[in-house]
């Protein structure tokens, strides 16, 4: 008798790891939540949330924490995923925060580093235990540090020495009230793993990933978009050039690329070729330091 021998690709293995975390979560929290900014990873894990559950629907809502100054393009894909997929969406506003006086508006215009409050506020208000997060090792040093579930005090913050192992895939989702779990199902995923599995599963993505005129101006090495943010100043000139976004955030943090990957393969062959992450080519909160996305994480940031 001849036994048969079933080989998981490596997208297969990603994709089961991700739905067996999303499981684990809904078995073991009673209220988790998804942070869901529209971006391609936090599509990905909607994605697999969706699957995980099939055909009943997703067992926890979404948040996204609205800095205000979001991509249009974003903002409507998030509302139009909302609405399809009849899904809750809780929303966590910085400029809410800043008019309460939580927050104090910085003098650069991003609003990226004031999420935390308006992030850590919005899981107390509704007792989330456990929050799911796209983040991913090869981003960036200090995510490379997370665990897969990794625990935040009381506050919210993260202290690296109290991460816990997880040998043989066992998490351990134990915390004392007030704490809460930050739950990272796509910990081992990379850039590439993202857009192949994305190609795979034909997942529809915001029209700002692909290549596309727009009004762009040069700024410390970054294109960086036009908007209420406070840019361009009146030594920077707006110039049209095609380009793609590799991740989405602030409008004042987010650089675009010159590109002219117009479809899922190209994206793949460009993001193949590249050697720089995603968050170090666009992201211009992370170059402020070394230690810049590590110390905003203990703060409580995503």
């Amino acid at each position: 008798m001849t036994g048969s021998t079933t080989t998981l690709t490596q997208l297969d293995a990603l994709e089961s790891e991700g739905i067996h975390v999303m499981r684990e979560v809904a078995g073991e929290f009673e209220r988790p939540v998804l942070l869901f900014s529209g971006g391609k990873d936090s599509i990905v894990m909607l994605h697999l949330a969706r699957k995980a559950f099939w055909p009943a629907p997703v067992p926890f809502a979404l948040m996204h924490v609205d800095t205000g100054h979001n991509f249009p393009e974003v903002i409507e894909y998030r509302d139009r995923v909302v609405a399809e997929h009849n899904l809750r969406l809780v929303v966590a506003s910085v400029q809410d925060a800043i008019d309460d006086g939580r927050v104090a508006e910085r003098a650069d215009g991003s609003r990226n580093p004031l999420q935390t409050v308006p992030l850590l506020d919005g899981i107390t208000a509704n007792r989330f235990d456990a929050v799911f997060g796209g983040g991913r090792r090869d981003e960036e040093k200090a995510r490379a540090k997370e665990r897969v579930f990794s625990l935040r005090d009381e506050f919210g913050q993260w202290d690296p020495r109290r991460q816990r192992p997880e040998l043989w895939d066992l998490y351990n989702g134990r915390h004392k009230p007030g704490e809460h779990v930050r739950v990272f199902p796509l910990s081992n995923w990379t850039e590439l793993d993202v857009w192949r599995y994305i190609e795979r599963e034909q997942i529809e993505l915001p029209a700002i990933y692909y290549s596309h005129q727009r009004e762009v101006f040069l700024r410390d090495g970054m294109w960086l978009a036009p908007g209420g943010w406070g840019g361009p100043r009146a030594n920077e000139t707006l110039e049209v050039r095609t380009v793609r976004y590799r991740t989405v955030g602030d409008m004042s943090c987010t650089g675009a690329v010159e590109s002219t990957a117009a479809t899922i393969p190209e994206v793949i062959a460009e993001v193949g070729a590249s050697r720089l992450t995603e968050r170090g080519a666009t992201r211009a909160d992370d170059r402020a330091s070394e230690a810049a996305m590590e110390d905003r994480k203990r703060e409580g940031y995503f």
